[in-house]
């Protein structure tokens, strides 16, 4: 098979996968009820599975706490950064500091990723997102409720954090592997089966999860032209950035195989949270919604495309 048709055909699946959620959202074939427990299924199930089996599969290394620290300082950097060019440019919106910084890496930076190299192999991705996670709950989750609330709990967040299943799987799933169980899991009759179970369930992530994108794209009237503005600010200072970090922290610093610069790339290219919209202010502007959903849309459209011309460039 010629080498240009076989890299297209592991990375064309993402946007038919996406075109078909947008299409059965546009025919109505499937309700808004069926994707919230579809979504639901996919973060207290298949999720999970995935990164179980990725993390205790994995071989520990030393170095990656250093990029679990990085990836921490990182986020919060960026979050700086906005509130600073919220204030030197006087960026009329209270979340473009949230817009500039995090990663939807859960509902599309697996399925970028796995699609192109495959769910089993999702690892260095997965590494890369942990100093990020930790961010996100400890961090940019609660500034998020005190935007909305005016206050938050942190026993509050950290219960959230603790009995979150993604959370649960990551750390069970890192314990297992430090403690050497791996293979015994393995072998034994009753968790070995589990483990294949959740391998099969782990192949439902990244078809469900595209569909659920693609069924979510919409455009909203107003902010259009400064969602565009935002997505090219984002994009412009990260992807000099991932290529930067790419070269001179996986590969020089920490030594790391080609396939962490990659999940590196993939990781920095990847849209806000999608969870922004479920904790803005309730009396929130039309015109400042339709600013980050649009923004939302748009980035996860473009990332698509950029990953698609990264992995196509790099692999060839």
């Amino acid at each position: 098979m010629d080498q240009t048709i076989e890299i297209l055909n592991k990375v064309l699946p993402v946007p038919l996968l996406i075109g078909l959620g947008f299409l059965l959202g546009r025919r109505r074939i499937l309700s808004h009820e069926t994707i919230g427990q579809l979504r639901t299924m996919v973060l207290t199930l298949a999720l999970p599975a995935v990164l179980f089996l990725s993390f205790l599969d994995m071989e520990l290394d030393a170095s990656y706490l250093l990029l679990v620290l990085f990836m921490f300082a990182l986020c919060l950097v960026l979050w700086l950064l906005g509130q600073l060019a919220k204030r030197l440019f006087r960026v009329d919106s209270d979340y473009f500091p949230f817009l500039l910084t995090g990663f939807e890496y859960g509902m599309l930076g697996i399925s970028l990723f796995g699609t192109a190299f495959g769910i089993e192999h999702i690892g260095p991705i997965a590494v890369t997102a942990l100093g990020h996670e930790i961010f996100i709950w400890f961090l940019f989750l609660p500034l998020l409720l005190i935007k909305r609330d005016g206050k938050q709990n942190l026993a509050a967040t950290a219960k959230s954090f603790i009995t979150s299943p993604v959370i649960i799987a990551i750390l069970a799933s890192l314990g297992l592997n430090a403690l050497g169980a791996r293979d015994l899991l393995y072998e034994l009759p009753l968790t070995g089966a589990i483990l294949e179970a959740g391998r099969f369930l782990g192949y439902l992530t990244v078809p469900l999860v595209l569909i659920i994108i693609g069924y979510g794209i919409r455009f909203e009237r107003g902010a259009l032209g400064r969602a565009f503005g935002i997505v090219g600010y984002r994009l412009a200072l990260l992807i000099p950035l991932a290529l930067l970090v790419c070269r001179y922290f996986i590969r020089e610093l920490l030594g790391l195989p080609p396939i962490f610069e990659i999940a590196m790339f993939s990781f920095l290219i990847l849209p806000p949270p999608f969870i922004i919209p479920l904790f803005v202010r309730k009396n929130l502007g039309t015109e400042e919604h339709a600013l980050i959903n649009n923004t939302l849309t748009i980035h996860a459209l473009v990332s698509i495309v950029v990953y698609i011309i990264y992995f196509v460039a790099i692999v060839r």
